[in-house]
Formats: C-alpha cells, sequence, structure tokens
C-alpha cells in the first residue's frame, strides 16, 4: 500500500519506518528542508533504540522516501496519516495549527479518494476540524472528491517505540466509515496478526482513548509520590508500600514507582490538554488538577533534600547529577526532572557537573542553556571529581550498578540523593554512603 505520513518528528518518523519494515510504500514529508535532507543522507534527528537501522535498510531498498512536497507524497496513496506537533497552546489546550494547515493543504490538492487519519495527539472534535478544512479547500476549488477522516492515536513510548509500533498492544481506529475502517484494518493486520486486538470505535472515542490513557498513567505516577510524601512523614517506608499493594492483582506494579516526577513529551501536555477539554465544556476536571500539581511539586523534592542537608544557600557546593532525559533510552529532555533540579540548585548557588549517555547536546543546545555554573562530563564517574554528592535523576542503565566504592573514593561527602529509589540502602549503608530516597524517612 501506499502510504503518506506528514510530519517527521517522533511519531511520524516512527510510523513511517514502520510502515515501511512491512512492504509498503512510504512518503514521509515535512516543511523544514533541513531536516528533510539530514534524512535523506542518514542522519536521524532523535534518539530512538533500532529506528536508525531500520530507516537505512527501507531507504535503501526504496520503500522510505522524504520530501518537503505533500502534493508528492499524497499523490497515488490510499492513506494519509497526520503526525505534526500539537504543542501547549498558552491556555494548556492543544495547539491544533499544524495540524489544521496540513488539513488545507490536503484539500488543495487531492484529486481522488484519501483517507486523512489523525496520528496527532489532538482533542476530541479534532476530526470534525480537518474533516471542515478540507471541505472548505475542495469547496473553494468547486470540486466534489469523496474523502474520509480517521483516528488513530499512537501509544509509542520513548526508548521502546519500534517495539510497540511493530508488536502493539492495540490498536484503536475511531472511523465512520466502513471504506476508512478496512484500509486501516488492512495496513495493520501484520502488526494484530498474533493478538487480534484491533478496536474500532467512533472518533470521539479513540480521540478520548490516547487522553484517557495518558492521564491514568500519569494518575499512577502522581499517586504513589504522593503516598512516598506521607511515607517519609510518618516513618514508613514506600519501598516497601509499593510492593505491598502492587502484589493486588487489581492495582499491579507498573506506574507505581516514586519518583521525582514525571515529564516528556506526552504525559504533562496532554493531562493539561484533557483538563482543558473538560472546562471547554463546562466541566472541572479536578482530579486531573490534582496529577499535575502534584507532579510540578514532586519536581522540587530532590532540590528541597539537597537543601535540607546542605543548606539554602549552595554556594561553593558542587553536585554530580546523573541523567538529563525525561527517561532512559531517550534524547528528550521535554519536561524533565532534570531541568527543574539542576535549575533549583544554580539558582541557590551551586555548581552543578551533569552527564547523560544521549541527552547532553540536547541540554546544552537547548533546555540547560541559559543556566550557568554546569559542566558536562563524558563519563558519570567524571562528574563526581571535588563533588559534594551525586544526585541520580534517570534510570540510564549504566547508572544501576555502579561502582559504589569508586562513588564514595571519588566524592568530598559520600552522599547520593537518588530521584528513582534504585539503590539498595543497606548496601550504601554498609559501604558508608549516606543514602536519600523519595519517601524514605533518613
Amino acid at each position: 500500500m501506499r502510504i503518506a505520513v506528514i510530519g517527521t518528528g517522533y511519531v511520524g518518523l516512527v510510523t513511517g519506518a514502520c510502515f515501511s519494515e512491512m512492504g509498503n510504500d512510504v512518503y514521509c514529508v515535512d516543511a523544514d528542508e533541513n531536516k528533510i535532507e539530514s534524512l535523506k543522507s542518514g542522519i536521524i534527528p532523535i534518539y530512538e533504540p533500532g529506528l536508525s537501522a531500520m530507516v537505512a535498510a527501507n531507504a535503501a531498498c526504496g520503500r522510505l522516501k522524504f520530501t518537503t512536497s505533500l502534493p508528492e507524497a499524497i499523490k497515488d496513496s490510499e492513506l494519509c496519516f497526520i503526525a505534526v506537533g500539537t504543542p501547549m497552546d498558552k491556555d494548556g489546550g492543544a495547539d491544533l495549527r499544524y495540524v489544521l494547515a496540513v488539513a488545507k493543504e490536503i484539500g488543495q490538492n487531492i484529486d481522488k479518494y484519501l483517507c486523512v487519519v489523525d496520528k496527532s495527539t489532538v482533542p476530541v472534535g479534532t476530526a470534525d476540524k480537518v474533516r471542515a478544512a478540507i471541505r472548505a479547500e475542495l469547496d473553494r476549488r468547486g470540486v466534489s472528491i469523496e474523502f474520509d477522516v480517521a483516528s488513530n492515536p499512537e501509544f509509542l513510548k520513548e526508548g521502546a517505540a519500534i517495539t510497540d509500533c511493530m508488536r502493539p498492544d492495540r490498536v484503536v481506529i475511531g472511523a465512520d466509515s466502513e471504506r476508512a475502517a478496512e484500509l486501516l484494518r488492512t495496513v495493520y493486520e501484520p502488526y494484530v496478526r498474533n493478538t487480534g486486538n484491533f478496536l474500532i470505535m467512533d472518533i470521539a472515542s479513540a480521540e478520548m482513548t490516547k487522553y484517557a490513557a495518558n492521564a491514568m498513567l500519569a494518575a499512577k505516577i502522581s499517586f504513589m509520590n504522593e503516598i512516598a510524601g506521607i511515607c517519609e512523614r510518618v516513618g514508613a517506608d514506600v519501598n516497601k508500600v509499593r510492593l505491598g499493594i502492587g502484589s493486588d492483582s487489581r492495582i499491579g506494579y507498573s506506574f507505581i514507582y516514586p519518583g521525582c516526577g514525571y515529564g516528556g513529551s506526552c504525559f504533562p501536555k496532554d493531562v493539561e490538554a484533557l483538563i482543558k477539554t473538560a472546562e471547554h465544556h463546562g466541566f472541572s476536571a479536578d482530579l486531573l488538577k490534582s496529577v499535575t500539581s502534584v507532579n510540578d511539586r514532586q519536581k522540587h523534592v530532590i532540590g528541597n533534600k539537597v537543601k535540607a542537608k546542605f543548606g539554602n544557600d549552595l554556594i561553593g557546593r558542587k553536585f554530580a547529577v546523573w541523567g538529563l532525559a525525561f527517561k532512559p533510552d531517550t534524547d528528550d529532555m521535554r519536561e524533565s526532572s532534570a531541568i527543574t533540579i539542576i535549575r533549583d540548585l544554580v539558582e541557590a548557588g551551586a555548581t552543578v557537573a551533569a552527564y547523560d549517555p544521549k541527552a547532553a547536546d540536547e541540554a546544552k543546545n537547548r533546555y540547560l542553556k541559559d543556566l550557568p555554573n554546569i559542566d558536562y562530563c563524558d563519563s558519570k564517574y567524571d562528574t563526581l571529581r571535588n563533588s559534594d554528592a551525586m544526585i541520580l535523576v534517570t534510570e540510564w542503565k549504566e547508572f544501576r550498578s555502579p561502582d559504589f566504592y569508586e562513588i564514595k573514593k571519588r566524592l568530598k561527602i559520600p552522599v547520593i540523593f537518588d530521584g528513582r529509589n534504585q539503590y539498595d540502602a543497606k548496601l550504601l549503608d554498609k559501604i558508608g554512603i549516606e543514602y536519600h530516597q523519595i519517601g524514605v524517612k533518613r
């Protein structure tokens, strides 16, 4: 099948690569000429395990092409996936300008039937707006061309996106025509052959499913962080509480790890967008507001622990920070807890030595470029020299079993602040390292 994917960001590039991997002819479109030229040259703008090799292999055999021309991409295509960004608007809602701009251009150029699929994370009602934008351009041209608009929300986890795309837990389709539903069933059949988990529903429900899924996961994280705060004050150990409640099959262990807050491109933006959607329809999403406020507060917990140990004035202090990305196996720093933690330390007068296997350039060139007193190191142990403490922010695999004796030797003061509760408190106590966790009173 010939498929057009509009947008070569995280979702669009992964989706296009995985469609081509199954033998489809895919055109990936982006308005950024430099990005397209880089992709043609084999330069991938994001880090995602397995993506570079998949793009290279399918581009080499001609199944995956890159262009700045939407008309070229949709010519002879049966499906067109819109995968452009939907950043947070000024009021917290989803900014649909890029989605609707694509819809307008589609309306200006289609000359035969096309199924247009919203792959971007968009609020309920977006498919209607896309349909109206396409229809308006067709009316302006004075032509009548049949088309469908469907919803196919993505459920990709950064760091595991290729696996999620090739072997999805479920494929959710929102469609109001049998033709659109069958086209999407055909293209996704190889991906769900083993599970059969292909869910067709109305468009509004499909649009809502994505937001509801992310809001639920964010709520679990904030709930556990709230419990951690209580545990720390009453003398309970949140790590033991987590095991106690996770063993209940109704709750499970996923997304109930205490930590220094969630980040990324999805959870913060999508929870805010769902809150705004509710408000636009006269409903106050009070639980979701609390999820956000708990998470905002949680990002300051490590900074507060550091100040409780060393004082509010951190002038002359240096701290080693392990991890900058919002999660392992990505270079994405959007809404990362590391940004808040490092800002708290620097604004209190401290110097920071930071290391991340993939996200250092993102920090230097974008997210932390305006902050002084940050040194970026080439290894995790290099950050420890003359540092007063080590702070773990991102649970990369290489941080999980470090040489604690080496850490103790290199630090000025043997102290670890663990923002992800990764380490064995008894082991560190035996070695002689002062250990501060989330949700455990010292």
